[in-house]
């Protein structure tokens, strides 16, 4: 078997995808040969990512919905189906950060992590699960942190939300096996987005961060988005209930 990722023929569906991982996801799985479909609240930024994904000389779908209300996610996934005729790939990406003490996080703010960490993967999912179980194949790809095995002060919720990542993965990922569907996740340390902008525009607290990553730099997005369609490639067929780390070393012990 060729060792290259082809993903031909397939057609993926992003959410989180206007801006940072879920655009370089998206254009990763366009450069590896897949139709992407694109998804999240901001109009104008996935209009931007599915014209870079046709650049590529792909097709793209760009789908503006609130990915922690149902109905919403039902109608992107039905879009995505009826445009494209199936869909292979689920990459649930969509994400937000709280970083606040316990106690002065209130009932909205948890409720926001929570639902834009852990229930939009619940809903993608389901929504997507029963085009995979007929088509008997699918790909799904959810995005973890290594929040999920690590512990930090005023990452409580956050932290607690990807843990929850995790276990979602593991569990779906054991209910699924049976229909020819792996369920998979990725577990990026400090990766250069907006989420982490208090970080990196400040170079001395930075510079503190960078002392414990062992290749002393920040991930960029681009990095991440082939470890993306590598486990959505028939190369991971073999690989399910798998959370992977890329951190630059962060968690070595």
């Amino acid at each position: 078997m060729a060792i290259s990722i082809d993903l031909a023929g397939k057609v993926a569906l992003v959410t989180g995808a206007g801006r940072g991982i879920g655009r370089a996801i998206a254009v990763g799985l366009a450069e590896a040969g897949a139709d992407v479909c694109v998804t999240a609240r901001s109009v104008a930024e996935i209009d931007e990512t599915a014209e870079a994904v046709r650049a590529l000389g792909r097709s793209s779908l760009a789908v503006a919905a609130d990915a922690t209300d149902g109905k919403a996610v039902t109608r992107v996934v039905e879009k995505a189906v009826a445009e494209f005729g199936g869909l292979q790939i689920l990459v649930n990406n969509a994400g937000m950060d709280l970083a606040k003490p316990l106690l002065d996080t209130d009932e909205d703010g948890y409720d926001r992590v929570m639902d834009t960490n852990v229930k939009s993967m619940f809903l993608f999912t389901r929504a997507a699960g029963p085009q995979m179980i007929a088509q008997r194949y699918g790909r799904v790809v959810n995005m973890a942190s290594v929040g999920a095995f690590v512990a930090a002060p005023n990452q409580a919720i956050y932290h607690a939300s990807k843990a929850a990542v995790a276990h979602l993965t593991k569990a779906t990922a054991i209910e699924w096996a049976r229909h020819n569907i792996t369920v998979n996740a990725v577990a990026p340390g400090w990766v250069r987005t907006e989420l982490i902008r208090h970080l990196s525009d400040d170079e001395e607290k930075l510079g503190r961060y960078l002392k414990a990553i062992p290749l002393r730099r920040l991930g960029e997005p681009e990095e991440i988005a082939p470890l993306v369609a590598y486990l959505a490639s028939d190369l991971a067929a073999f690989m399910t209930g798998s959370v992977v780390v890329i951190d630059g070393g962060l968690m070595i012990p």
